[in-house]
């Protein structure tokens, strides 16, 4: 394929003169991508590898410490006229073999050079060990004896055979999963509690130690050599790690990913094993850490090993399997170009593909890889910070010098220095300046409507809670859920025997004082003023057991709809005193009373609320509008129904130590306000949605500033 660069070059000169030939140690294997035909260089000795297509290998195979550059090319406009590469492009070769230390020449300077090369390459690794601090590898030992001793043995599993076994084993332990799915929920609510981060953290060594060798056996399997093991600091958290990169010269590409699936592979079988000994053993230490073991499979290998979007296993594997080698690198090479051509018009900009597909493919993976790395980073300072604010505070500052001040310096230098920018430096400064007083504008001076949601539930203005007025067993329920009722309608009876057991006694005590009183006026008249004392207590007590057998019949205290969807299941079961037992509701008019959390109150308090919108769950396209909001200015801590709570499927935080669900984990502010709507909505006591506030315009900047400080204040005090 003919290049796009100029054929010739005014910098020509510098190389055509020089004796150059790949160094006898590079090996050359031919790999295809997507049907084309491509050479891989790799050096044994870095283990770097370098792709070129086969019109610039005929370039680079005829280099030869015999031949100068100049005949070299020559030699290849003559053969293939069409495709040789051009001067330019030849340069640009030359200067990354050279770069990667995989070309020789005889020069007297060459020890030297190299020297000054190995510099410069372990400064570009120590840059880059900045801009990943987070997963900082140290290598160790050199794993490869070992396996080609005791691959024989292992290698017996890596087949056919072994792949019946292994879906035997992990479907087993699936079934024992589903069988046991309550307990394992259960016992998930302790996973990361102080007394069993120990056996996590040794479950994790554990599964990620056999994960790594899943890697290498495959590899070596497969005829790649492993040099490397050692450990990874992933977030600071010692883990082995295993460098299998040269699975990477394989030809079948097969063969690459199923050294990338190996981790998951031996992860998960061994996560069966676990599974079965869980299921087989008491409560102890074995059985934690089969636990520990089970859940930690499951999520490293669901959210990091197989995500394509971090550079794990997940992302060499879509790599192969789109057949696109150094899919990051190409993403972010073809990001750059699109800027370059369409922002600064550099016309002489290609992008790394020449396919449309790739290209989309290359643009969508470059942008969702980098705004999913900002977020899991982000995540993950916040983490570190909760743990150790002084570390996490040096790592933020590591990052923002490797992420933004680098990478903007670099930009700077290009944007004023770099010679291919030339001929567009001028539209660069003015599209530069433009984006930057654009964003200016956009982000600190424009103003846009501000608004926030919370969430609520629906609640009828008038309404009362019914509870057992008195202890006692439900005797019979007088009204069925769901039925109309007036005003003072008997709802439910209760029955305590000790009440009537205690009237019957006052009585009888009533009618012995009564009659001792009767004796008393005739026989002993001193006696009259106790007694008649003794029968005033007596009768109060009378009074007072009745009102309790009469508050055994609870009735309606207004007219509406009686609610109690769960009482016939207690019947004959006895109720303390204030259970609740049903709702009466009047379905007349209704409410919405939203939770606000605390980095919103400031904003109820001294703004004035200007708008408000409703939406119920389920039922997303009728917009309710609010009116006559009214916040309640005292901290609450009891959630106006348990459906908002984490325990009722909502999205609030709540105390793990309440079993009902209703107590909110922060204090959060209370909002009220009355439904109004010309829609067809279905209204009902108790359904939740979300309540949508206009609290004015701001500009996006000025919400930035202060997210970030609510999030200092709340999270770290500062």
């Amino acid at each position: 394929m003919a290049s796009p660069l100029p054929t010739f070059s005014e910098s020509w000169h510098r190389v055509a003169s020089q004796k150059l030939s790949l160094r006898p140690n590079i090996k050359v294997s031919r790999q295809r991508f997507r049907g084309e035909l491509w050479h891989v260089l790799e050096n044994p000795l870095t283990n770097q590898f370098f792709r070129v297509r086969p019109e610039t290998y005929e370039f680079i195979a005829r280099l030869d410490s015999a031949k100068t550059v100049q005949e070299v090319w020559d030699e290849c406009i003559e053969k293939f006229p069409d495709s040789a590469p051009g001067q330019e492009e030849a340069i640009r070769l030359l200067s990354q073999l050279y770069n990667a230390n995989l070309l020789h020449y005889r020069v007297a300077s060459d020890s030297a050079e190299l020297f000054r090369r190995f510099k410069t390459r372990r400064q570009r690794e120590l840059s880059a060990k900045l801009r990943n601090i987070m997963f900082i590898r140290i290598p160790l030992f050199d794993p490869d004896d070992f396996l080609k001793r005791t691959l024989p043995v292992v290698g017996c599993a890596i087949n056919r055979f072994g792949a019946i076994i292994w879906m035997a084993i992990v479907g087993f332990a699936l079934k024992l999963v589903i069988d046991n799915f309550p307990s394992l929920r259960n016992e998930s609510q302790a996973i990361l509690s102080m007394g069993n981060l120990p056996l996590l953290y040794i479950g994790l060594v554990f599964i990620k130690t056999f994960h790594e060798f899943g890697h290498a056996y495959f590899c070596r399997k497969y005829g790649g050599e492993v040099h490397t093991m050692g450990i990874m600091l992933l977030i600071f958290t010692p883990i082995p790690y295993v460098d299998a990169t040269s699975s990477w010269s394989f030809r079948s590409r097969w063969q690459r990913m199923w050294v990338g699936l190996a981790g998951v592979i031996v992860e998960l079988f061994v996560a069966a094993v676990a599974t079965v000994v869980w299921v087989n053993t008491a409560p102890g230490v074995i059985h934690s850490l089969a636990y520990n073991m089970m859940f930690i499979a499951s999520v490293s290998s669901l959210m990091f090993n197989l995500n394509p979007l971090l550079r794990f296993d997940g992302y060499y594997i879509l790599s192969d399997l789109l057949d696109i080698p150094n899919l990051h690198q190409r993403a972010g090479n073809h990001l750059k170009h699109l800027f370059k051509k369409y922002a600064f018009g550099h016309k002489t900009s290609a992008s790394p593909s020449v396919e449309t597909t790739e290209k989309s493919v290359l643009t969508v993976f470059g942008i969702l890889s980098t705004c999913y790395r900002l977020f899991i980073f982000g995540v993950i300072l916040l983490f570190v910070a909760d743990q150790m604010l002084i570390l996490g505070v040096i790592m933020a500052l590591v990052c923002i010098f490797s992420w933004i001040i680098l990478p903007l310096s670099k930009f700077l230098r290009y944007l004023i220095k770099d010679r291919e920018l030339e001929p567009y430096r001028q539209r660069a400064y003015v599209v530069v300046a433009t984006l930057l007083i654009g964003v200016i504008l956009l982000t600190g001076v424009v103003s846009f409507p501000h608004h926030f949601r919370s969430p609520g539930v629906v609640q009828a203005k008038n309404r009362a809670e019914i509870v057992a007025l008195t202890a006692g067993t439900l005797e019979s329920i007088l009204v069925a859920d769901g039925k109309t009722v007036q005003q003072g309608t008997p709802l439910v009876r209760f029955d305590n025997w000790e009440t009537a057991l205690a009237l019957e006694a006052a009585e009888l005590k009533r009618e012995e004082i009564l009659a001792r009183l009767l004796e008393a006026r005739k026989m002993r008249p001193a006696d009259v003023a106790p007694l008649t004392s003794q029968l005033e207590s007596t009768l109060e007590q009378i009074n007072f057991f009745k009102q309790r057998q009469a508050d055994q019949v609870i009735r309606a205290p207004l007219a509406g709809r009686w609610v109690s969807p769960k009482l016939t299941d207690n019947l004959g079961k006895w109720h303390v005193r204030g259970e609740a037992v049903g709702l009466v509701i009047d379905e007349a008019s209704y409410e919405f009373t939203a939770t606000v959390r605390q980095n919103n109150v400031d904003r109820l308090f001294s703004t004035k609320l200007d708008k408000a919108e409703i939406r119920l769950h389920g039922e997303a396209k009728h917009r309710l509008h609010a009116d006559e909001l009214s916040v309640i200015p005292v901290e609450q801590r009891n959630l106006p129904s348990a459906s908002l709570g984490w325990a009722g499927g909502g999205n609030v935080p709540t105390d793990i130590s309440d079993p009902r669900g209703t107590t909110a984990a922060e204090p959060f502010f209370e909002v009220s306000a009355t439904i109004t709507t010309e829609e067809e909505a279905y209204l009902a006591h108790g359904r939740s949605g979300n309540i949508r506030i206009r609290i004015g315009s701001t500009p996006l900047l000025q919400r930035l500033f202060r997210g970030i400080r609510q999030l200092l204040q709340q999270r770290y005090q500062l």
